[in-house]
């Protein structure tokens, strides 16, 4: 069955609303400058009495490893997603470092991409989102999804984001079929406020929509 990761997460409310709704993955930003950024005291707060089922995923962009393996230590989180420049290097070095620790490692996609460069990443999964100059995920726009189907034949667990929204998750499911529905803005009030009708909705039509995998 298709996952769900609900990212942006930024309070209590939210958070046990998605696990309710059945969502799989739950995602906490610490990038500075996102719009959604949370503090790793807040986390330890919002987290607690989640199922423990439920994975916590820490977003970093482009930061110290020293920093990201306190983090995840503090607040329990057993996954990092890397979404700035990381190079393959880095991501090896965190691996290494933190052999417990899976590692999504996400790719903006632009006009132009070059499939062999995501081959040179050796992480858990890939994550693909949409490129906006400046801007390191949230963005809300969508990218072109023949990309995401190439990426889903090299057989990596593949997380879809950028721009979903109730209005083309079905499409994405039917075109993609990624492993993990990833969506922040697509089911907002606000910047880290979630409105619980929509994601209701948007988790409701990913669980509903299964395929067979090879």
């Amino acid at each position: 069955m298709n996952k769900v990761k609900i990212c942006g997460i930024t309070n209590s409310e939210d958070a046990h609303s998605a696990a309710e709704l059945g969502a799989d993955f739950l995602g906490f930003n610490f990038y500075k400058k996102s719009l959604r950024r949370v503090l790793p005291q807040t986390v330890k707060e919002i987290t607690k009495g989640l199922p423990l089922s439920l994975i916590k995923v820490g977003v970093f962009v482009n930061e110290q490893i020293e920093i990201i393996l306190e983090i995840t230590k503090n607040c329990g989180l057993s996954v990092v997603q890397l979404h700035g420049d990381e190079s393959p290097e880095y991501c090896m070095n965190l691996m290494q470092r933190k052999q417990d620790l899976k590692i999504i490692k996400a790719f903006r996609i632009k006009e132009k991409f070059h499939l062999e460069e995501l081959l040179n990443f050796k992480v858990d999964y890939y994550l693909l989102d949409s490129f906006v100059s400046g801007q390191y995920g949230g963005t809300g726009k969508i990218f072109n999804w023949e990309w995401a189907v190439k990426v889903k034949e090299t057989g990596k667990p593949l997380f879809l984001s950028g721009g979903l929204t109730l209005e083309n998750v079905k499409e994405a499911l039917i075109k993609v079929n990624p492993d993990v529905l990833d969506v922040a803005s697509g089911i907002e009030i606000s910047p880290g406020r979630k409105d619980y009708k929509k994601m209701k909705k948007f988790i409701e039509i990913v669980k509903s929509t299964d395929f067979n995998r090879n």
